[in-house]
Protein backbone atom coordinates (compact mmCIF):
# COMPACT_ATOMS: atom_id res chain seq x y z
CA UNK A 1 0.00 0.00 0.00
CA UNK A 2 1.29 3.43 -0.83
CA UNK A 3 1.53 6.07 1.87
CA UNK A 4 -0.08 8.65 -0.37
CA UNK A 5 -3.13 6.49 -0.91
CA UNK A 6 -3.74 5.06 2.53
CA UNK A 7 -1.63 6.06 5.56
CA UNK A 8 -1.29 9.83 5.03
CA UNK A 9 -2.34 13.14 6.51
CA UNK A 10 -5.74 14.33 5.39
CA UNK A 11 -6.79 17.87 4.67
CA UNK A 12 -10.11 19.20 5.99
CA UNK A 13 -11.30 20.04 2.46
CA UNK A 14 -10.71 16.39 1.53
CA UNK A 15 -12.75 15.08 4.47
CA UNK A 16 -15.60 17.58 4.06
CA UNK A 17 -16.63 18.25 0.53
CA UNK A 18 -19.16 20.93 -0.44
CA UNK A 19 -22.14 18.62 0.11
CA UNK A 20 -20.90 17.62 3.58
CA UNK A 21 -20.22 21.25 4.52
CA UNK A 22 -23.70 22.24 3.32
CA UNK A 23 -25.16 19.50 5.52
CA UNK A 24 -22.98 19.83 8.68
CA UNK A 25 -22.48 23.58 8.78
CA UNK A 26 -26.08 24.61 9.38
CA UNK A 27 -26.53 21.73 11.86
CA UNK A 28 -23.52 22.83 13.95
CA UNK A 29 -24.61 26.47 13.81
CA UNK A 30 -28.04 25.44 15.00
CA UNK A 31 -26.56 23.49 17.93
CA UNK A 32 -24.37 26.45 18.91
CA UNK A 33 -27.14 28.96 18.46
CA UNK A 34 -24.55 31.41 17.15
CA UNK A 35 -22.47 32.25 14.10
CA UNK A 36 -19.98 29.67 12.88
CA UNK A 37 -17.10 29.33 10.45
CA UNK A 38 -15.08 26.31 9.31
CA UNK A 39 -11.49 27.12 8.37
CA UNK A 40 -8.74 24.93 6.94
CA UNK A 41 -5.25 24.60 8.45
CA UNK A 42 -4.13 27.77 6.65
CA UNK A 43 -7.11 29.75 7.98
CA UNK A 44 -8.97 29.84 4.68
CA UNK A 45 -12.76 29.86 5.01
CA UNK A 46 -14.49 26.66 3.96
CA UNK A 47 -17.99 27.38 5.25
CA UNK A 48 -19.83 29.99 7.36
CA UNK A 49 -19.29 33.66 8.13
CA UNK A 50 -16.00 35.29 7.14
CA UNK A 51 -13.38 35.02 9.88
CA UNK A 52 -12.81 38.14 11.94
CA UNK A 53 -12.63 38.55 15.68
CA UNK A 54 -13.72 35.00 16.39
CA UNK A 55 -12.74 32.31 18.84
CA UNK A 56 -11.05 29.39 17.22
CA UNK A 57 -10.73 25.82 18.40
CA UNK A 58 -8.42 23.47 16.44
CA UNK A 59 -9.64 20.34 14.74
CA UNK A 60 -6.75 18.00 15.54
CA UNK A 61 -6.29 14.59 13.93
CA UNK A 62 -3.06 12.61 14.34
CA UNK A 63 -1.48 15.36 16.53
CA UNK A 64 -1.68 18.06 13.86
CA UNK A 65 -4.63 20.48 13.37
CA UNK A 66 -6.22 20.15 9.97
CA UNK A 67 -8.59 23.09 10.46
CA UNK A 68 -10.46 25.30 12.87
CA UNK A 69 -13.99 25.72 14.14
CA UNK A 70 -14.57 29.41 14.83
CA UNK A 71 -17.38 31.52 16.26
CA UNK A 72 -17.64 35.07 17.54
CA UNK A 73 -20.56 34.69 19.89
CA UNK A 74 -20.87 31.01 20.74
CA UNK A 75 -20.42 29.87 24.33
CA UNK A 76 -16.93 28.30 24.78
CA UNK A 77 -18.25 25.01 26.15
CA UNK A 78 -20.73 24.71 23.28
CA UNK A 79 -17.98 25.50 20.78
CA UNK A 80 -15.77 22.75 22.28
CA UNK A 81 -18.71 20.33 22.26
CA UNK A 82 -19.37 21.16 18.59
CA UNK A 83 -15.62 20.66 17.89
CA UNK A 84 -15.71 17.21 19.55
CA UNK A 85 -18.79 16.29 17.60
CA UNK A 86 -17.18 17.42 14.34
CA UNK A 87 -13.96 15.53 15.19
CA UNK A 88 -16.02 12.36 15.62
CA UNK A 89 -17.49 12.92 12.18
CA UNK A 90 -14.03 13.63 10.76
CA UNK A 91 -12.47 10.49 12.30
CA UNK A 92 -15.33 8.40 10.89
CA UNK A 93 -14.73 10.04 7.51
CA UNK A 94 -10.98 9.34 7.81
CA UNK A 95 -11.68 5.68 8.61
CA UNK A 96 -14.10 5.49 5.70
CA UNK A 97 -11.63 7.08 3.29
CA UNK A 98 -8.78 4.91 4.60
CA UNK A 99 -10.91 1.81 4.13
CA UNK A 100 -11.95 3.01 0.69
CA UNK A 101 -8.33 3.78 -0.26
CA UNK A 102 -7.25 0.42 1.11
CA UNK A 103 -9.93 -1.30 -0.93
CA UNK A 104 -8.98 0.63 -4.06
CA UNK A 105 -5.31 -0.13 -3.57
CA UNK A 106 -6.12 -3.80 -3.03
CA UNK A 107 -8.25 -3.83 -6.15
CA UNK A 108 -5.52 -1.98 -8.05
CA UNK A 109 -2.94 -4.46 -6.78
CA UNK A 110 -5.16 -7.37 -7.79
CA UNK A 111 -5.68 -5.78 -11.21
CA UNK A 112 -1.96 -5.23 -11.61
CA UNK A 113 -1.35 -8.82 -10.53
CA UNK A 114 -3.92 -10.00 -13.07
CA UNK A 115 -2.26 -7.88 -15.77
CA UNK A 116 1.13 -9.37 -14.89
CA UNK A 117 -0.39 -12.86 -14.97
CA UNK A 118 -2.08 -12.06 -18.28
CA UNK A 119 1.23 -10.84 -19.72
CA UNK A 120 2.96 -13.95 -18.42
CA UNK A 121 0.28 -16.14 -20.00
CA UNK A 122 0.59 -14.25 -23.29
CA UNK A 123 4.36 -14.72 -23.19
CA UNK A 124 3.91 -18.39 -22.36
CA UNK A 125 1.35 -18.77 -25.14
CA UNK A 126 3.71 -17.12 -27.63
CA UNK A 127 6.53 -19.39 -26.48
CA UNK A 128 4.38 -22.51 -26.80
CA UNK A 129 3.09 -21.33 -30.19
CA UNK A 130 6.66 -20.89 -31.38
CA UNK A 131 7.60 -24.31 -30.02
CA UNK A 132 4.54 -25.78 -31.73
CA UNK A 133 5.51 -24.20 -35.04
CA UNK A 134 9.09 -25.44 -34.67
CA UNK A 135 7.84 -28.92 -33.78
CA UNK A 136 5.47 -28.93 -36.75
CA UNK A 137 8.30 -27.81 -39.05
CA UNK A 138 10.53 -30.58 -37.67
CA UNK A 139 7.79 -33.14 -38.16
CA UNK A 140 7.23 -32.01 -41.74
CA UNK A 141 10.97 -32.11 -42.36
CA UNK A 142 11.21 -35.61 -40.89
CA UNK A 143 8.19 -36.76 -42.89
CA UNK A 144 9.73 -35.33 -46.06
CA UNK A 145 13.00 -37.10 -45.30
CA UNK A 146 11.18 -40.38 -44.65
CA UNK A 147 9.24 -40.04 -47.90
CA UNK A 148 12.44 -39.26 -49.78
CA UNK A 149 14.27 -42.21 -48.20
CA UNK A 150 11.29 -44.44 -48.96
CA UNK A 151 11.30 -43.30 -52.55
CA UNK A 152 15.06 -43.85 -52.82
CA UNK A 153 14.67 -47.35 -51.40
CA UNK A 154 11.89 -48.01 -53.88
CA UNK A 155 14.01 -46.71 -56.72
CA UNK A 156 17.02 -48.70 -55.55
CA UNK A 157 14.95 -51.87 -55.46
CA UNK A 158 13.51 -51.05 -58.86
CA UNK A 159 16.95 -50.38 -60.33
CA UNK A 160 18.30 -53.57 -58.79
CA UNK A 161 15.41 -55.56 -60.25
CA UNK A 162 15.95 -54.00 -63.66
CA UNK A 163 19.66 -54.71 -63.41
CA UNK A 164 19.16 -58.33 -62.42
CA UNK A 165 16.65 -58.80 -65.23
CA UNK A 166 18.95 -57.19 -67.78
CA UNK A 167 21.94 -59.19 -66.56
CA UNK A 168 19.94 -62.41 -66.77
CA UNK A 169 18.74 -61.61 -70.27
CA UNK A 170 22.27 -60.73 -71.39
CA UNK A 171 23.56 -64.01 -70.00
CA UNK A 172 20.80 -66.03 -71.68
CA UNK A 173 21.40 -64.30 -75.03
CA UNK A 174 25.17 -64.76 -74.83
CA UNK A 175 24.97 -68.56 -74.77
CA UNK A 176 23.04 -69.08 -78.04
CA UNK A 177 24.98 -66.19 -79.53
CA UNK A 178 28.19 -68.10 -78.89
CA UNK A 179 27.19 -71.34 -80.51
CA UNK A 180 25.50 -69.54 -83.45
CA UNK A 181 28.76 -67.71 -84.13
CA UNK A 182 30.70 -70.93 -83.81
CA UNK A 183 28.32 -72.73 -86.17
CA UNK A 184 28.50 -69.96 -88.73
CA UNK A 185 32.30 -70.10 -88.60
CA UNK A 186 32.19 -73.86 -89.14
CA UNK A 187 29.67 -73.47 -91.92
CA UNK A 188 31.96 -70.95 -93.58
CA UNK A 189 34.73 -73.59 -93.49
CA UNK A 190 32.34 -76.11 -95.03
CA UNK A 191 31.51 -73.68 -97.83
CA UNK A 192 35.18 -73.10 -98.50
CA UNK A 193 35.71 -76.87 -98.78
CA UNK A 194 32.63 -77.11 -101.00
CA UNK A 195 34.02 -74.35 -103.22
CA UNK A 196 37.31 -76.32 -103.42
CA UNK A 197 35.31 -79.21 -104.90
CA UNK A 198 34.83 -77.21 -108.08
CA UNK A 199 38.54 -77.44 -108.81
CA UNK A 200 38.33 -81.26 -108.82
CA UNK A 201 35.47 -81.39 -111.32
CA UNK A 202 35.77 -81.13 -115.09
CA UNK A 203 35.41 -77.61 -116.44
CA UNK A 204 31.80 -76.59 -117.07
CA UNK A 205 30.47 -79.65 -115.28
CA UNK A 206 26.81 -80.14 -116.27
CA UNK A 207 25.85 -81.11 -112.73
CA UNK A 208 27.52 -77.97 -111.35
CA UNK A 209 25.74 -75.73 -113.84
CA UNK A 210 22.40 -77.53 -113.39
CA UNK A 211 22.44 -76.95 -109.64
CA UNK A 212 23.68 -73.35 -110.13
CA UNK A 213 26.31 -73.94 -107.45
CA UNK A 214 28.30 -70.81 -108.37
CA UNK A 215 25.33 -68.64 -107.37
CA UNK A 216 24.74 -70.74 -104.26
CA UNK A 217 28.37 -70.34 -103.14
CA UNK A 218 28.32 -66.57 -103.81
CA UNK A 219 24.94 -66.03 -102.13
CA UNK A 220 25.90 -68.24 -99.19
CA UNK A 221 29.00 -66.07 -98.63
CA UNK A 222 26.78 -62.96 -98.63
CA UNK A 223 24.33 -64.62 -96.22
CA UNK A 224 27.18 -65.59 -93.91
CA UNK A 225 28.53 -62.03 -93.99
CA UNK A 226 25.04 -60.62 -93.19
CA UNK A 227 24.65 -63.15 -90.37
CA UNK A 228 28.08 -62.20 -88.98
CA UNK A 229 27.11 -58.52 -88.97
CA UNK A 230 23.82 -59.43 -87.27
CA UNK A 231 25.69 -61.37 -84.60
CA UNK A 232 28.06 -58.46 -84.05
CA UNK A 233 25.06 -56.17 -83.67
CA UNK A 234 23.43 -58.51 -81.18
CA UNK A 235 26.72 -58.77 -79.29
CA UNK A 236 26.95 -54.98 -79.09
CA UNK A 237 23.37 -54.74 -77.81
CA UNK A 238 24.12 -57.41 -75.24
CA UNK A 239 27.22 -55.50 -74.20
CA UNK A 240 25.18 -52.31 -73.79
CA UNK A 241 22.54 -54.24 -71.91
CA UNK A 242 25.20 -55.65 -69.56
CA UNK A 243 26.61 -52.20 -69.01
CA UNK A 244 23.12 -50.86 -68.35
CA UNK A 245 22.50 -53.69 -65.89
CA UNK A 246 25.25 -52.43 -63.59
CA UNK A 247 22.61 -50.51 -61.59
CA UNK A 248 22.73 -53.20 -58.90
CA UNK A 249 26.43 -52.63 -58.25
CA UNK A 250 26.80 -50.54 -55.11
CA UNK A 251 30.54 -49.88 -55.33
CA UNK A 252 31.88 -46.76 -56.93
CA UNK A 253 34.41 -46.84 -59.71
CA UNK A 254 36.09 -44.55 -62.21
CA UNK A 255 33.92 -44.24 -65.30
CA UNK A 256 33.81 -42.29 -68.54
CA UNK A 257 30.43 -40.58 -68.76
CA UNK A 258 30.70 -40.49 -72.55
CA UNK A 259 30.61 -44.30 -72.52
CA UNK A 260 27.46 -44.19 -70.39
CA UNK A 261 25.87 -41.73 -72.82
CA UNK A 262 26.78 -43.95 -75.75
CA UNK A 263 25.27 -47.01 -74.02
CA UNK A 264 22.08 -45.06 -73.31
CA UNK A 265 21.94 -43.80 -76.90
CA UNK A 266 22.40 -47.35 -78.22
CA UNK A 267 19.57 -48.65 -76.03
CA UNK A 268 17.32 -45.67 -76.81
CA UNK A 269 17.85 -45.69 -80.59
CA UNK A 270 16.25 -49.13 -80.82
CA UNK A 271 13.07 -47.59 -79.33
CA UNK A 272 13.00 -44.24 -81.13
CA UNK A 273 9.63 -43.46 -82.73
CA UNK A 274 9.44 -42.33 -86.33
CA UNK A 275 10.47 -38.73 -86.88
CA UNK A 276 12.64 -38.48 -83.77
CA UNK A 277 16.43 -38.30 -84.06
CA UNK A 278 19.02 -38.70 -81.37
CA UNK A 279 22.41 -37.06 -81.88
CA UNK A 280 25.50 -37.05 -79.68
CA UNK A 281 28.06 -34.26 -79.44
CA UNK A 282 30.56 -35.66 -76.95
CA UNK A 283 33.91 -34.20 -76.04
CA UNK A 284 36.62 -36.09 -74.13
CA UNK A 285 35.93 -36.12 -70.39
CA UNK A 286 38.03 -36.95 -67.34
CA UNK A 287 36.96 -40.13 -65.60
CA UNK A 288 34.55 -39.61 -62.74
CA UNK A 289 34.21 -41.61 -59.51
CA UNK A 290 30.57 -42.67 -59.61
CA UNK A 291 28.04 -45.48 -59.75
CA UNK A 292 27.96 -46.08 -63.52
CA UNK A 293 24.77 -48.13 -63.49
CA UNK A 294 22.88 -45.40 -61.64
CA UNK A 295 24.18 -42.76 -64.05
CA UNK A 296 23.02 -44.92 -66.95
CA UNK A 297 19.56 -44.91 -65.40
CA UNK A 298 19.80 -41.13 -64.88
CA UNK A 299 20.71 -40.40 -68.51
CA UNK A 300 18.16 -42.91 -69.78
CA UNK A 301 15.35 -41.20 -67.83
CA UNK A 302 16.28 -37.75 -69.15
CA UNK A 303 16.65 -38.88 -72.77
CA UNK A 304 13.42 -40.87 -72.61
CA UNK A 305 11.57 -37.79 -71.28
CA UNK A 306 13.00 -35.73 -74.15
CA UNK A 307 11.82 -38.28 -76.71
CA UNK A 308 8.36 -38.37 -75.14
CA UNK A 309 8.20 -34.54 -75.18
CA UNK A 310 8.72 -34.60 -78.96
CA UNK A 311 6.10 -37.33 -79.33
CA UNK A 312 3.63 -35.28 -77.27
CA UNK A 313 4.24 -32.28 -79.54
CA UNK A 314 2.99 -34.40 -82.46
CA UNK A 315 5.81 -33.48 -84.84
CA UNK A 316 9.28 -34.63 -85.80
CA UNK A 317 12.14 -33.43 -83.68
CA UNK A 318 15.61 -33.97 -82.37
CA UNK A 319 17.20 -34.83 -79.04
CA UNK A 320 20.76 -33.52 -78.76
CA UNK A 321 23.02 -34.88 -76.04
CA UNK A 322 26.30 -33.08 -75.42
CA UNK A 323 29.06 -33.34 -72.86
CA UNK A 324 31.88 -31.06 -71.86
CA UNK A 325 34.24 -29.95 -69.14
CA UNK A 326 33.29 -26.74 -67.35
CA UNK A 327 34.70 -24.92 -64.36
CA UNK A 328 34.96 -27.41 -61.49
CA UNK A 329 33.30 -30.36 -63.15
CA UNK A 330 31.54 -32.10 -65.99
CA UNK A 331 28.39 -30.84 -67.66
CA UNK A 332 25.90 -32.99 -69.58
CA UNK A 333 23.15 -31.27 -71.57
CA UNK A 334 20.07 -32.91 -73.09
CA UNK A 335 18.15 -30.59 -75.41
CA UNK A 336 14.89 -31.38 -77.17
CA UNK A 337 12.54 -29.34 -79.34
CA UNK A 338 9.40 -30.95 -77.97
CA UNK A 339 6.32 -29.38 -76.48
CA UNK A 340 8.15 -27.75 -73.55
CA UNK A 341 6.75 -26.92 -70.12
CA UNK A 342 5.26 -23.90 -68.38
CA UNK A 343 6.95 -22.22 -65.41
CA UNK A 344 4.51 -23.92 -63.02
CA UNK A 345 5.23 -27.34 -64.54
CA UNK A 346 8.98 -26.75 -64.26
CA UNK A 347 8.54 -25.86 -60.58
CA UNK A 348 6.95 -29.25 -59.84
CA UNK A 349 8.89 -31.32 -62.38
CA UNK A 350 11.24 -32.89 -59.80
CA UNK A 351 8.48 -33.77 -57.31
CA UNK A 352 7.81 -37.52 -56.96
CA UNK A 353 4.81 -38.79 -58.92
CA UNK A 354 4.27 -35.43 -60.66
CA UNK A 355 3.42 -35.87 -64.32
CA UNK A 356 1.65 -33.85 -67.00
CA UNK A 357 0.77 -36.97 -68.92
CA UNK A 358 -2.56 -38.73 -68.74
CA UNK A 359 -3.33 -41.14 -65.93
CA UNK A 360 -1.52 -44.40 -66.58
CA UNK A 361 0.78 -42.86 -69.22
CA UNK A 362 3.53 -41.88 -66.82
CA UNK A 363 4.54 -42.63 -63.22
CA UNK A 364 6.09 -39.20 -62.65
CA UNK A 365 9.31 -40.68 -61.24
CA UNK A 366 11.74 -40.07 -64.12
CA UNK A 367 13.04 -36.63 -63.17
CA UNK A 368 12.57 -37.31 -59.46
CA UNK A 369 14.78 -40.39 -59.74
CA UNK A 370 17.27 -38.42 -61.83
CA UNK A 371 17.48 -35.68 -59.22
CA UNK A 372 18.11 -38.17 -56.40
CA UNK A 373 20.88 -39.85 -58.39
CA UNK A 374 22.49 -36.48 -59.14
CA UNK A 375 22.29 -35.41 -55.50
CA UNK A 376 23.81 -38.75 -54.43
CA UNK A 377 26.82 -37.81 -56.61
CA UNK A 378 27.01 -34.29 -55.05
CA UNK A 379 25.93 -32.79 -58.37
CA UNK A 380 23.10 -30.57 -59.45
CA UNK A 381 20.42 -30.72 -62.12
CA UNK A 382 18.73 -27.73 -63.74
CA UNK A 383 15.74 -27.45 -66.00
CA UNK A 384 14.84 -24.69 -68.45
CA UNK A 385 11.90 -24.91 -70.79
CA UNK A 386 9.73 -22.82 -73.09
CA UNK A 387 6.22 -23.98 -73.96
CA UNK A 388 6.07 -25.01 -77.60
CA UNK A 389 9.83 -24.72 -78.15
CA UNK A 390 11.44 -27.43 -76.04
CA UNK A 391 13.35 -28.23 -72.89
CA UNK A 392 16.99 -28.27 -71.81
CA UNK A 393 18.15 -30.41 -68.90
CA UNK A 394 21.62 -29.63 -67.59
CA UNK A 395 23.42 -31.99 -65.21
CA UNK A 396 26.63 -31.01 -63.45
CA UNK A 397 29.00 -33.36 -61.61
CA UNK A 398 31.86 -31.89 -59.58
CA UNK A 399 35.37 -33.23 -60.08
CA UNK A 400 37.41 -34.03 -57.00
CA UNK A 401 40.46 -31.73 -57.08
Amino acid sequence: MSEAGFDREWRLAELLDAAALARLGPALAGLLGADLALLDAAGELLWGVPPGEMRRVPLTLELEPIGFLASANAAPERLLAARDLLLGVLRAEVRFKMASALHLEAVAEDFASLKREHARLLESEARYRKLSEELEARVQHQVAQLEERQQMLYQAEKLASVGQLAAGMAHEINNPLGFIGSNLSTFKTYLERFAALQKTLPPNSPAWRELDLDFILEDAADLLADSARGIERIARIVSDLKSFSNVDRATEEFADLNESLQHVASVTRSQLPAGVELTLALTPLPRLVCLPGHLNQLFFNIVRNAVQAIQDAGRSGEVRVSSGVVAGGIEIRVVDNGQGMSAEQCEHAFEPFYTTRQVGAGAGLGLSTARNIVLAHSGRIELSSTPGLGTTVTVFFPLVP
